[in-house]
C-alpha cells in the first residue's frame, strides 16, 4: 500500500445550526482513483471545500503531503499541489480557451507588476512559457483545435474538459474533481473515463473525486467512501460499498436512474 497523500481526521464543518460535515476521517492514497459518493445534500462538496481551502474546518485537521493544510488559505494549498474542478463549471467568457486555462498559471508567475506593466522582456518570457504549457493541456485532453475559440462555443461536455484542462496546468499532486461527468451523455461518459486513466497515467498523480455516476465510480475507483447526512457512512470497494445495506437505504428516495449507486 503507497503512504497516503491526504489525510482528514474528525474533520467537521457547521454553518450556524448546521452540521454539514460531521468528524469525517479519510485517508487517501498515493497514486490512486478514488471517490466520494453520498445522496444530495450529504456533504460532499463541502467536504471538498474544506480540504481545498475554501473553508477553515470547525472541527479536526486535514493533512496534505506531510503538511497541515487546516488554517492554509486556498493559493497556499494550490502552491503545494493540489487543484479542483467545481460541480458548476467555472469559466471565464470573454477569455478564449488557451487563455482560460493559462489563467491557472498566473498566480505562479514570478515577473513583478512594474516588470507586467512595462511589458519587460521577463513578462514575455513568462508568459510564452505558461502558453506553452496551457497548449499541452488542451492536447491532453483533446481541445488543441478549439484553443482560440470561446468556452461558450464549446458544447458541454468540451466544457467539462477545458475546465480540467485548466485544473492540470497548475501541475497538481492531488487533483479534486466534483461531479466531473454530470450532464454527460452515454458516449461522453465512456470517452471520460479514458480520459481520466490517460490523465492519471501520463500525469502520474492521484485523484479524488465526487461522482454520482455508478460506471464512473466503479471503473475508476480503488476504494470508495459513502457520506450521508455529513458523516462517514461507509468505506471499501465500489462492490463493498453497493452491497452494504446502509448505504443502500441511505439512497432509499433518490432517483433510481441509470448514474445512482443503487441502480443496477
Amino acid at each position: 500500500m503507497n503512504e497516503p497523500i491526504l489525510t482528514s481526521n474528525n474533520v467537521s464543518m457547521t454553518f450556524g445550526g448546521v452540521k454539514a460535515v460531521q468528524n469525517v476521517s479519510l485517508s487517501i492514497e498515493r497514486d490512486s482513483i478514488t471517490s466520494i459518493i453520498g445522496p444530495n445534500g450529504a456533504g460532499k462538496t463541502t467536504f471538498f471545500n474544506v480540504i481545498s481551502g475554501v473553508y477553515k474546518p470547525t472541527g479536526g485537521n486535514v493533512e496534505f503531503d506531510g503538511t497541515d493544510i487546516t488554517n492554509l488559505r486556498q493559493h497556499v494549498i494550490s502552491h503545494l499541489g493540489m487543484a479542483r474542478t467545481f460541480q458548476n463549471i467555472r469559466l471565464f467568457a470573454q477569455l478564449d480557451n488557451v487563455r482560460n486555462v493559462q489563467s491557472a498559471l498566473d498566480a505562479r508567475a514570478d515577473y513583478n507588476i512594474f516588470q507586467a506593466v512595462l511589458g519587460l522582456p521577463k513578462k514575455h518570457r513568462v508568459d510564452k512559457a505558461n502558453y506553452v504549457i496551457a497548449m499541452e493541456c488542451l492536447d491532453l485532453v483533446g481541445l488543441k483545435d478549439f484553443a482560440n475559440d470561446r468556452p461558450s462555443s464549446l458544447p458541454y461536455g468540451m466544457q467539462r474538459k477545458l475546465e480540467l484542462a485548466r485544473a492540470l496546468a497548475a501541475d497538481p499532486k492531488l487533483l479534486l474533481l466534483d461531479e466531473p461527468a454530470a450532464g454527460l451523455n452515454p458516449k461522453e461518459v465512456e470517452e471520460f473515463i479514458e480520459l481520466i486513466r490517460r490523465i492519471k497515467d501520463i500525469k502520474r498523480l492521484t485523484i479524488l473525486l465526487i461522482e454520482h455516476r455508478i460506471k464512473v465510480v466503479t471503473t475508476l475507483s480503488s476504494k470508495v467512501y459513502v457520506l450521508n447526512f455529513g458523516q462517514l457512512l461507509a468505506q471499501g470497494t465500489s462492490e463493498e460499498v453497493q452491497s452494504n445495506p446502509a448505504v443502500i437505504e441511505a439512497y432509499m428516495g433518490e432517483d433510481e436512474e441509470e448514474e445512482t449507486v443503487c441502480s443496477k
